[in-house]
């Protein structure tokens, strides 16, 4: 059912490495959508897991479809405790004077950006009231340059015909891009994997690597939190915080750099430039670094600066509005999970990974990038349809059987969907908050 993003996908990592790997599919299951998520789900862990059988050797991998759509959403189950909101009360969408936009609040400053430009108090009754008064584009560049996170609501077709969706369109689902040569590295375990990413998809990426043997550490700044996905997302890695704007912690970011395999961020074009590390800096502190980068409207363009989530990325590329227009509803109709940033998590991690087998042949370093809206492209390329499919529920039998003693308290963790020759994923340490753990390998 996933041949044609498997297709897709294997075209986009390319570099001509062959493998022999046996692939068992297993289980089955449907989300309820228009779109092709649920092939797209299953296609990109296959493709991270894959990759990792060939790095490691193997021979074959197995793949349960029902848990990968499950991994697509919350994966942690507390036990006498609860898990917070994962949205600020502020954030959705609101209807202006010519349409639907959405406003992203979860970060505070994105928060404050809007509350700014709507000159408003916090109370979603009386934004929605402001908000009608706006037309959506007009509002969209206001909170944008306020320095918020907002997306107006197009159609399919209005972004095929939209300057930058026919950008992200020109653009590779992975761009690839050589940065030196080096002494060949083998394997994955043990391998150091600076983490400066952040909600969702890289963080998916390194969760995946950390499961797998690699080093993951994890750098926040100081007043960075995201409460209700750091019980997802630092699993198995170590977490500190460092201040760039420090000279001290300056310093030990390098050392970091230079001792580091592998930098996966998130940082949009030219914001580690301003910090002072732009690709150059960033190749002479650590020579062949291989680099694995997201940005969330593509890396060239008027929005290639611009903030985004997943939601927005919906909401800006057809998506929502496709959802809307086929369910005869009144109002967005998002995907039923995350999938653009799930998706563009697994893609990451096959990045690194594929990256990492040139290496190990050749000594060649690579760097890839990556895009949420030319992900969004690779779904809607799969097809629109009815709506079908439904929720997927889990089980008790689709946990694990250890509790994992989180930071909030103890919980189960669903099985993971992938093994490789019969081995699933082993997290070193549970998931936890942020900036406990020391700047070192």
């Amino acid at each position: 059912m996933a041949d044609d993003f498997n297709r897709q996908i294997n075209e986009a990592l390319g570099l001509d490495l062959a493998d022999d790997i046996k692939v068992v599919q297993r289980g089955s299951g449907e989300l309820y959508a228009c779109f092709r998520v649920s092939d797209m789900a299953e296609a990109a862990v296959t493709a991270a897991t894959r990759e990792l059988a060939a790095l490691l050797g193997a021979t074959d991998i197995s793949i349960d479809r029902r848990l990968c759509l499950l991994w697509f959403g919350m994966t942690l189950r507390p036990s006498g405790w609860s898990l917070p909101s994962a949205w600020d009360p502020l954030a959705g969408d609101y209807q202006a004077a010519d349409g639907w936009i959405r406003l992203h609040t979860n970060a505070q400053h994105h928060r404050e950006a809007a509350l700014r430009v709507l000159n408003c108090d916090p109370d979603k009754v009386r934004l929605t009231e402001v908000v009608a008064d706006w037309k959506k584009n007009d509002l969209e560049d206001a909170v944008v340059n306020e320095g918020g996170a907002a997306a107006a609501m197009h159609s399919l077709a209005e972004w095929a015909n939209h300057p930058q969706g026919q950008q992200v369109r020109s653009e590779p689902l992975i761009a690839w891009h050589q940065t030196g040569h080096g002494p060949k590295l083998s394997g994955l375990r043990g391998r150091r994997v600076l983490d400066l990413t952040r909600i969702l998809a890289g963080p998916v990426a390194t969760r995946f690597l950390a499961g797998f043997g690699a080093d993951v550490l994890r750098l926040d700044p100081p007043s960075w939190h995201e409460p209700a996905l750091e019980p997802e997302v630092t699993l198995g890695k170590r977490r500190a915080g460092l201040d760039l704007h420090v000279a001290s912690d300056r310093e030990i970011f390098e050392r970091l750099i230079a001792q580091a395999d592998v930098l996966v961020h998130g940082y949009r074009p030219g914001a580690l430039d301003r910090l002072g590390y732009d690709a150059d800096t960033r190749q002479r502190l650590s020579p062949g670094l291989i680099e694995v980068s997201l940005n969330a409207y593509g890396w060239g363009g008027a929005w290639r600066e611009r903030r985004g989530f997943d939601s927005l990325v919906q909401m800006s590329c057809g998506i929502a509005d496709e959802g809307m227009r086929r369910a005869k509803d009144t109002k967005p109709v998002p995907l039923p999970v995350q999938a653009l940033d799930h998706a563009t998590g697994y893609l990451m991690a096959a990045a690194v990974l594929r990256a990492l087998r040139h290496c190990q042949l050749t000594g060649d370093r690579l760097s890839a990038r990556l895009s949420l809206a030319r992900t969004a492209g690779l779904l809607v390329d799969g097809g629109v349809r009815d709506f079908h499919g439904s929720a997927i529920n889990d089980t008790t039998d689709d946990l694990c059987h250890d509790l994992e003693t989180t930071s909030w308290g103890p919980a189960k963790r669903l099985n993971f969907p992938a093994s490789v020759d019969g081995k699933p994923p082993e997290w070193p340490r549970p998931a936890g908050l942020l900036r406990v753990d020391d700047a070192r390998w």
